[in-house]
């Protein structure tokens, strides 16, 4: 006979407690902690002692063999994923609210290729998802679909359909008849993930989880929940942009470092299989305030087209505003800028953009920022063949650069003449066959008279 108990567990740190306490003794925090109950086998009269089928073996004894990776269809997620999707694995899937995480899956779902998928959706009915599937134009003889909440009635799902590939959308909808708690709550959602986590491993089946996230931006529900899964993507993006950024946070079975581009379209997500075409406008010629910047984004090359703008601060208070980059970085170099390089910014507004909603944390788009900044303030164009990357340091020096070589390549493959990169960074990379030029700058100031020389 199975005994159970209840006892309260805190929701922050997992210490347990036989009553409801105010403040946790452990961590600090208040409010935490939650009714829990904890069955306990009463078979066995020794505590602790439970017989295991598995034995420990020698890591050289152990048979390790590379199993094919599944196709998704999707070029972008199979890139973030490492090639594919491993058998066995579980990935979950976070982002904003209508950001298009459902979309991916379902897209997903429908494309890969001769495989049984089962798509079981916590918040939508098979109505909705059959007119979304039909707006997203893609094969539906592989792709079963069911609307369910209860965790045990879903297996029974799986267990009847035997599916390759199955979808939980998502887990905060899921619920256990094991625990007593509302579905979303932390309880609930440590549970659900472990049993279709027990699940996954015992069948050897790949599982899609979309997770919501919180005001903060972090995934909601327990951290355990990043732990317990083997990839963890933030699927990021400004809604009222068409471009979507899937990142890897988290790979067991691959790079950390590798991104995909989507546009959102209204026959669904289009893979962006070079963005800085996109990303880079001809509109800007003969204008002041712009600059083309060489990034990476993960380990992949981007043109971006940085703008600013200086004007007379119209308040007492001068104004510092930036979309797409971090706004203390930026005042670091206004201040660089003032001490070192000479320009008085003090009394006047100045604003960045980073063109397409995108946000770059990339340090070396700072020269790029100094540029567009100053061409706005002189009202002077910069040449439209040139692009700059390099990182500003507070003493004015540009420091070198991280994957040059692939800035360059990416710069010429775009039709650019001209590229400005830190001094001393091309050391030890071959650039014989480049038809670019390439000018070395080892100073903020002598990368602007490179740039604004007419």
């Amino acid at each position: 006979m199975a005994k159970t108990k209840t006892v309260y567990v805190c929701q922050n740190c997992g210490v347990d407690s036989p009553k409801w306490i105010g403040k946790c003794p452990s961590c600090g925090q208040w409010n935490t902690y939650v009714e829990e109950i904890v069955t306990k086998s009463a078979g066995s009269t020794h505590a602790g002692l439970v017989e295991s089928n598995s034995k420990p073996l020698l890591i050289g004894d152990i048979r390790a063999e590379d199993a094919p990776r599944i196709d998704t269809g999707s070029s972008e997620l199979n890139r973030v994923l490492g090639g594919g999707l491993v058998p066995g694995s579980m990935v979950l899937i976070g982002g904003e609210p209508g950001i298009g995480k459902s979309t991916l899956v379902l897209q997903v779902a429908l494309n890969i290729p001769n495989k049984k998928i089962l798509y079981v959706s916590g918040e939508e009915s098979a109505q909705q998802l059959k007119l979304r599937a039909q707006r997203l134009k893609g094969g539906t003889e592989n792709c079963y679909v069911v609307s369910e909440t209860s965790l045990e009635k879903a297996i029974t799902h799986i267990k009847n359909v035997q599916p390759d590939v199955l979808i939980i959308d998502s887990i905060q909808t899921i619920s256990t008849e094991r625990v007593e708690s509302s579905p979303g709550s932390v309880t609930q959602v440590r549970e659900c993930a472990s049993m279709l986590l027990r699940y996954s491993k015992e069948q050897n089946l790949p599982v899609f989880l979309i997770g919501h996230i919180n005001k903060e931006g972090s995934l909601a529900g327990p951290k355990v929940l990043e732990h317990i899964v083997d990839t963890v993507l933030q699927f990021e993006g400004d809604r009222n942009h068409m471009y979507r950024i899937l990142r890897s946070v988290k790979n067991r079975f691959g790079s950390t470092s590798e991104l995909g581009i989507y546009e959102m379209q209204h026959t669904g997500l289009r893979e962006v299989e070079n963005p800085s075409e996109f990303l880079l406008m001809n509109e800007h010629k003969g204008l002041s305030g712009v600059a083309i910047a060489a990034a990476v984004e993960g380990i992949r090359p981007l043109l971006i087209e940085v703008q600013g703008l200086v004007s007379t601060a119209a308040y007492g208070t001068p104004q510092r505003s930036a979309t797409g980059f971090d706004t203390r970085r930026l005042n670091m170099l206004l201040a660089v800028m003032e001490k070192r390089v000479g320009f008085k910014l003090a009394v006047k507004d100045v604003f960045l953009n980073i063109a397409g909603g995108l946000k770059v944390a990339d340090p070396a788009i700072d020269l790029a920022i100094l540029a567009a900044i100053v061409s706005s303030n002189i009202d002077m164009v910069i040449q439209p063949d040139v692009c700059l990357t390099g990182e500003i340091g507070l003493s004015g020096e540009i420091r070198p650069v991280g994957r040059i070589e692939q800035r360059i390549l990416e710069a010429e493959k775009l039709g650019f003449t001209k590229i400005i990169i830190p001094k001393g960074n091309l050391k030890n990379v071959s650039m014989k066959k480049s038809g670019i030029e390439v000018y070395e700058a080892g100073r903020v100031e002598e990368a602007l008279k490179t740039i604004l020389r007419k």
